[in-house]
């Protein structure tokens, strides 16, 4: 054993260098000189090599160098994003903000004449919530309309916010784990009643955030490769009070081609109105009146005919 130890610490040195320039081997096995060598004694001698895993490699990148400002809550106002947007995820799960059932009271979209860029998941008034992915927390302070928020950068990009929070128990910078305690619940700022609203934004674009999670029992990323076209960043396309049809796109190439816009001719009928006609075809009325260049209040006729993009 003596010897053994020796031969080993002369050895040892030359195994590192070795190791360095031949990360890719997955062990190293010494052969021992013939002079030690014995019938009690081990000839050989494997050493493995351990690398860092994806998720640590992934985790090394400096998510912080870029539009870090723990004062404001959306540092991204002034740059214009490249659609369609990727976003890769390493996990397939995450972690449900609140630890019971998740009753969304209202989507994102077109509200009330305003445009809602995030879901609201019913919750009493001290629930804990916590946060959804890896990350680092990069605001957590009151905000004006939010009240009491917390926004947290994973280390694929995307940024989740949880707002209307009773209390805060995290500060910028710190470094948070899938899970981890955020704060409390609660009906901090505008709001009309205790509930969450959780945002999903990448590079400052509000991403609809029923096309990235599922939010049921299951707790799935929809996919680990999403591709998201402009439709999936703008309200206006979508109705805060029914989930819009998801059309889940994991190429570039099938995002690009859903950018050609599907155009459907629709024919008023007698008791239409615009309300109507955006609950049947699953579309709002303000895209409505865009693409028809006419008000919210214009009267429909009988037999015309309105364009809408689904």
């Amino acid at each position: 054993m003596r010897i053994l130890t020796l031969c080993l610490a002369f050895l040892l040195p030359c195994c590192f260098a070795f190791a360095q320039n031949d990360s890719l081997s997955e062990a190293i096995k010494i052969k021992l000189p013939s002079t030690f060598k014995k019938a009690e004694l081990i000839s050989e001698v494997e050493i493995p090599i351990l690398s860092k895993t994806d998720s640590t490699a992934e985790k090394s990148i400096d998510i912080t160098s870029a539009y870090w400002d723990t004062t404001v809550y959306n540092p991204y106002k002034n740059t214009i994003s490249e659609f369609p947007l990727n976003i890769v995820f390493e996990d397939s799960t995450y972690a449900s903000p609140v630890s019971h059932k998740k009753v969304i009271t209202s989507r994102y979209g077109w509200r009330r004449g305003r445009p809602h860029k995030g879901i609201d998941i019913d919750l009493i008034t001290g629930d804990s919530v916590v946060a959804m992915l890896d990350g680092i927390v990069r605001f957590a302070r009151y905000s004006r309309g939010h009240g009491r928020t917390v926004v947290v950068r994973h280390y694929n990009g995307l940024e989740t916010t949880y707002a209307h929070l009773s209390r805060i128990a995290v500060k910028a910078n710190d470094t948070v784990t899938k899970g981890q305690y955020l704060g409390k619940g609660g009906n901090t700022g505008n709001s009309r009643g205790s509930h969450l609203h959780l945002v999903t934004s990448y590079n400052g674009e509000y991403i609809h955030p029923e096309y990235l999670f599922n939010f049921d029992d299951t707790n799935t990323i929809r996919s680990q490769d999403i591709w998201v076209t402009r439709k999936w960043t703008r309200p206006s396309y979508h109705n805060s009070r029914r989930l819009s049809k998801l059309a889940l796109y994991e190429t570039k190439e099938s995002a690009l081609a859903s950018l050609e816009k599907q155009r459907k001719v629709y024919v008023v009928r007698k008791g239409d109105t615009l309300s109507r006609i955006s609950r049947r075809n699953n579309t709002t009325i303000t895209a409505i009146c865009r693409t028809n260049k006419i008000k919210r209040n214009s009267t429909l006729r009988v037999g015309q005919k309105l364009i809408l993009e689904l």
